[in-house]
């Protein structure tokens, strides 16, 4: 099985749109998202093209801010203060990364953790952890989407996380024992990678290493998702060797088409739940 990430990603802005609109008729308003970008990145810059166009699709306020990359830092976290202010935004995302001279802590930490649809604020962080409603990181709650798709029940299996990173690993290690999976966190310094992935029933590559998990460490029938895009001379390959992977899994999520599209998705549903406690206090 195929698990498909557009698809998926596509079933979500439905649901997210019939939301809004209900939303729009009860409370005469509807969530308003605020990306920040700073300097000319590439990549970023078309990532904050495709969030634009996906949140006006589902019927949600947008607005981006483009700032030089020489903007001070006092400036960036003037307008972070004033959108905190703002009823209008339900959701502030700093797009990173973030130019050297910025620190880019004291801006996470700097957004309304109420506003915060990255969930990177260290109140979101630890609510997470600590298993109290917050908001959660877009990547780790999408694969959890996805991962869904494969096997509705994740009750007792035993998922190994490849990759510490604060934007996935660790959230991502949260989403699985809050679905009571035994969960094993893999990264640079693991000494038999290998071993520990053969005895996953799933495995979550999230480290930026082409190709890295091979067909003979997946045992059959595990549930494969990866959240790796990198660029090669061959194009664009995940951390999973997909063909030979694909022979050997259950289910295995695609590069591209897997886990990226989901990560919007997710932030604009991020961005209806922040809409929907601020004006449910």
């Amino acid at each position: 099985m195929i698990i498909d990430g557009k698809k998926t990603a596509a079933e979500l802005r439905e649901e997210l749109k019939k939301k809004i609109s209900q939303l729009k008729s009860t409370y005469n308003a509807v969530p308003g998202l605020t990306v920040i970008l700073v300097g000319n990145d590439v990549p970023s810059k078309i990532y904050v093209k495709n969030k634009e166009k996906f949140a006006k699709e589902v019927g949600m306020n947008s607005e981006v801010i483009r700032y030089p990359v020489d903007l001070q830092e006092n400036e960036l976290l003037n307008k972070i203060k004033e959108l905190n202010k703002n009823d209008q935004v339900s959701g502030i995302l700093v797009q990173l990364p973030l130019p050297k001279h910025i620190n880019k802590r004291k801006v996470i930490e700097t957004i309304d953790y109420g506003k915060d649809v990255d969930g990177f604020h260290p109140m979101n962080v630890g609510n997470l952890s600590s298993g109290y409603d917050s908001s959660i990181p877009c990547t780790p709650l999408g694969c959890s989407l996805l991962l869904k798709k494969a096997e509705k029940n994740l009750s007792g299996k035993h998922a190994v996380v490849i990759g510490r990173s604060n934007l996935n690993g660790k959230p991502m290690t949260q989403l699985l024992l809050k679905e009571n999976c035994t969960v094993t966190i893999t990264h640079s310094k693991t000494k038999d990678l290998k071993t520990e992935c053969l005895k996953a029933d799933i495995i979550i590559a999230a480290v930026g290493v082409p190709k890295l998990v091979k067909g003979d460490w997946v045992k059959k029938g595990a549930i494969v998702i990866d959240v790796g895009i990198n660029k090669t001379d061959a194009g664009i390959v995940g951390d999973v060797d997909f063909d030979e992977v694909s022979k050997v899994a259950k289910a295995i999520t695609p590069v591209p088409g897997g886990v990226g599209p989901m990560t919007i998705a997710c932030l604009l549903s991020n961005t209806v739940e922040c809409f929907k406690k601020a004006h449910y206090k």
